[in-house]
This record gives C-alpha cells, structure tokens and sequence, in this order.
C-alpha cells in the first residue's frame, strides 16, 4: 500500500494539522507494515497560483504545446500522477479563515483537470480518480464540527466536494479542534488521535 502525506501548514512541528496526519499515517503503518509513506510538504515546494499560462496548458492538445506551456503543465503533472499512484491520502488541513490555506487550493486547483481527474459526460460531471482512501487531519482554534459555529466550516464540506467531484468519495475526517480554546486546547489533539481508526 502506498501512503500520500500532503502537509499545507507552514507551522512546522507547532502544527496541530501535521501532528494529527503523522499520528493517522503511523496508525496505518502500523496496520499495514509493508507500506510505504511519501510525504509532500507543499509549503517546502508550494505549488503556483494558477495563471493564464497554466489554464492554456491545460487546455491545449499535449502535440501543440509550446516549452512555455510544456513548463507550465510540469506541476499539474507531476501532482496527478503521484495522487494516482497512492493508495490512501492524508491531507493535513489547517483552518485558516475558515477555509483552507492557499497552499492547499493551489494544489487543488493544479489537480482538478477536465479530462485528467474528472470529466463531463452526457449524464453529468464524473470523478475519475477512484478506489482511494482519504483522511483529512483538520485543525482549528475554535469548534466547528458542531454548535454555532458549525456554518463558518468551508474546510471539510469543501474538501469533501471537490475531491469527491474528482472520484474520491471514501473520506474520513479527523478534527483537532478547539486549540485555541483555553477549557479544551490542552485535550484537543489527544482527543482527535484517540478518535482515530485505519
């Protein structure tokens, strides 16, 4: 089995996202010895805010690309083929501004293709990466799986749209909430990894 660790907090070990993705991939390790782990840490190599060049490469025939085009393409390339080569994906993903942090959606929007990982149809849009397993590692200062803050979430519900737009649909979230929060941030990441089952 092949581990994909995507990391977008720019925290480093102070991360609460990549503690709780590290603690889901040694759980899977752990259940699956002969693994193996790729981690991909976009805020070391962060993928580029998509523009009109990338938008022409993707849309140009392959046969028509010119090398502004064939360098463009390189990291949407690159990025589709190492999510289709694993079998289960961990995303680390930070709340910030109750979304996702802008290293993440460029990925996103690098690997999001007509033709590549999704494509429209007579019967409408279909994903075309399937038969993955997904775990989103979610951390946020206040609680927002629940409770009144529940409507300013747009990291999971957005995360499970897209990807699932693309074919990924086996999604397990993981939430290490409230590490702001003076009675709950000294449990939140315990708690979250104590939830947690490959």
């Amino acid at each position: 089995m092949k581990i994909l660790h995507l990391i977008s907090s720019p925290r480093g070990e102070a991360s609460f996202s990549i503690k709780l993705g590290n603690a889901i991939v040694e759980k899977l390790q752990a259940a699956y010895p002969d693994s193996t782990l790729k981690v991909h840490d976009l805020t070391n190599t962060p993928f580029p805010h998509l523009e009109e060049v990338h938008i022409n490469s993707f849309f140009t025939p392959k046969e028509n690309h010119t090398a502004e085009l064939t360098s463009a393409i390189k990291h949407s390339d690159e990025a589709i083929a190492e999510l289709k080569d694993a079998d289960v994906i961990v995303i680390g993903a930070p709340m910030y501004n109750f979304g996702i942090p802008s290293t993440l959606k460029a990925w996103i929007d690098h690997i999001a293709r007509a033709g590549q990982t999704f494509r429209y149809t007579e019967q409408g849009p279909e994903g075309l990466v399937k038969n993955k397993k997904l775990y989103l590692a979610i951390s946020s200062g206040g609680v927002y799986s629940e409770g009144p803050m529940k409507p300013y979430d747009f990291t999971e519900s957005y995360l499970r749209a897209v990807l699932g737009f693309m074919g990924m649909t086996d999604i397990t979230a993981y939430r290490a909430e409230g590490v702001s929060i003076p009675d709950l941030k000294d449990l939140a990441l315990n708690k979250a990894i104590e939830s947690v089952t490959v």
